[in-house]
């Protein structure tokens, strides 16, 4: 096996892991997204959501994440 096919199994199942974390436990993870920082605007008829803190946390510990499974 490649390592890219490696690789790719790897992060498929990673990331079905992830979404079954958040379809079973979608109760205790409403703050997702919702955290103080992220931008939510509304005016009639358009919605607009950018949750920046919540993508600076997520890539702050998928970084570590990376260091930690790359030694």
């Amino acid at each position: 096996m490649s390592d890219f096919g490696k690789w790719l199994f790897w992060g498929g199942l990673g990331l079905a892991a992830i979404g079954a974390l958040f379809w079973l436990g979608g109760d205790r993870m409403r703050w997702f997204g919702h955290l103080p920082g992220d931008i939510h605007l509304e005016r009639e008829g358009v919605s607009f959501h950018f949750p920046v803190v919540t993508c600076l946390l997520l890539s702050g510990l998928l970084t570590v994440i990376w260091r930690l499974l790359s030694r």
